[in-house]
């Protein structure tokens, strides 16, 4: 029901998928989003009049992009159902795509760089390093990954910017836009699915081959709401707690490293070094755990809750799935008190 409807056509029909369907009862802008309780690609529920017709139709993708057309969900055909891929793993899965396409096809600019924030996942960085890319960490929001465009053009250097993207399912590819882009991300994913099925593999078949190469990954999101005055007093008590008494372990797990934002210092628990943060001061405390783990806390900018981002590795999706929601359960204990 928004501003997608026509771009994202055009853009699939350009690149030649023929066989698209549009949701009927969604397609055109209607701000009351009747078939839809949260217009948030985020959220199953978003996607269910879309999933039903795909089941009709026995279709391999589901693409839903949010009303203003910067975010874009992805469901994929498992078995008799459609399961929704994280933003992380859809991330994940393009920058790996745009990079080892690049490589294959001798595209690779000099310097290539990529741009994730701190809250999204960690398996960005062994995926940059295979092929010699630098990857850039910046705070929640795309302002902050469009202005590392912008410093690269001042360099006269903005074709070394390859990718972009944040876990709210926002992404970005190539300089030439400065923010979070549904339409040219509707199309990658249909290329990308499209060239993986030619191989007989579905996006989730990449997913366990990076999973392979790389470490399984797995991500639990937590919301806290806190109304009125006192929530908002609340908050800023269990933030200043969480910096001031910081825990060394979380569900059994041991904290490596603390780093705190708002103070700009970065500090290894087990050597007890302090580095300086160069990035701008924000609400945000980072506790990296041992075994590749970490559970993060911010205050939302927009709505009266706490945020917590938690990222769990294992042997295999069902450990690293357990080990997220033990970190999940701990880290709800730890806002609540």
């Amino acid at each position: 029901n928004g501003t997608g409807n026509k771009p994202v056509k055009k853009i699939l029909s350009t690149i030649g998928m023929e066989n698209v369907l549009v949701v009927p009862e969604q397609e055109n802008p209607d701000g009351h989003f009747p078939t839809c309780p949260y217009p948030n690609p985020e959220f199953r529920e978003s996607l269910e009049v879309a999933i039903a017709l795909a089941k009709k139709e026995k279709a391999d993708l589901v693409l839903a992009t949010d009303p203003d057309c910067d975010r874009v969900g992805v469901a994929v055909k498992k078995e008799d159902d459609y399961v929704l891929l994280s933003g992380n793993d859809i991330g994940c899965l393009l920058m790996n795509y745009i990079l080892s396409g690049k490589q294959a096809q001798g595209k690779l600019p000099d310097k290539p760089v990529v741009v994730s924030t701190v809250v999204s996942s960690k398996l960005t960085k062994p995926i940059a390093q295979k092929y010699g890319c630098e990857i850039r960490y910046v705070l929640t929001g795309f302002k902050y990954i469009g202005e590392q465009i912008t410093k690269l053009a001042e360099q006269g250097c903005s074709n070394r910017f390859l990718f972009g993207y944040e876990e709210s399912y926002g992404y970005m590819a190539g300089d030439y836009c400065r923010d979070k882009d549904g339409v040219v991300t509707s199309m990658l994913v249909c290329e990308m699915a499209s060239y993986y099925q030619m191989q007989g593999k579905t996006l989730f078949d990449a997913l366990e081959e990076l999973y392979k190469e790389f470490g399984t990954y797995q991500y639990a999101m937590l919301n806290i709401m806190f109304e009125g005055e006192k929530g908002m007093i609340a908050m800023k008590e269990i933030m200043d707690s969480l910096r001031a008494n910081h825990p060394t372990s979380i569900a059994g797990k041991s904290v490596v490293r603390f780093t705190d934002y708002g103070q700009s210092v970065s500090t290894n628990l087990v050597t007890g070094e302090q580095t300086v943060v160069t990035l701008p001061k924000s609400n945000v405390l980072v506790f990296e755990l041992e075994g590749n783990a970490s559970v993060i806390f911010r205050p939302s900018g927009t709505e009266p809750k706490v945020k917590s981002y938690i990222t769990a590795t294992g042997e295999n999706k069902e450990i690293a799935a357990k080990l997220a929601q033990t970190l999940k359960d701990a880290a709800e204990k730890l806002i609540k008190g």
